[in-house]
């Protein structure tokens, strides 16, 4: 059985300390704003096990106009069940939430592997690719909330 709840911003690491934080420690998993009452975590259980986390946080982008902004931050999904729409399916879930609160614009840096799988969803770059010390090269991506399906 599948299932996407909220969760705690503890009850993300075990899934993003392997795919967005491996080799670095524990303490890497926390973010700035993880614990903020307007952000939100989202994780998708199969099976009892936590396979899949986004978090969602109220924060503006200064290159987008919109007053309302949401930031996607720390989405993962566990390699072995990567590749198989759970990734989607938090997408969805953080973007129904969001669109609830009747925001302009979602955003986010997405890795460069992750470029195509975000277009698929909608989004779009913005701007130039860029280095994120110790993580990658990241581009942002936005969608626009009339853009929802």
């Amino acid at each position: 059985m599948k299932k996407i709840k909220k969760i705690s911003a503890l009850e993300t690491y075990p899934v993003r300390h392997p795919v967005l934080r491996e080799g670095k420690s524990i303490e890497s998993c926390h973010f700035d704003g993880d614990n903020l009452e307007t952000t939100i975590h989202f994780g998708l259980y199969l099976q009892d096990n936590i396979i899949g986390v986004v978090s969602v946080f109220e924060s503006k982008n200064e290159i987008f106009t919109n007053k309302k902004q949401f930031q996607i931050r720390g989405m993962a999904v566990l390699k072995e069940q990567q590749r198989k729409k759970f990734g989607a399916e938090l997408i969805i879930a953080t973007e129904k939430h969001c669109f609830e609160q009747k925001p302009c614009l979602i955003w986010f840096n997405a890795r460069k592997e992750a470029i195509e799988f975000y277009k698929k969803m909608g989004y779009k770059t913005n701007g130039l690719s860029f280095e994120i010390k110790d993580i990658g090269t990241h581009i942002i991506m936005s969608k626009n909330c009339s853009s929802s399906s």
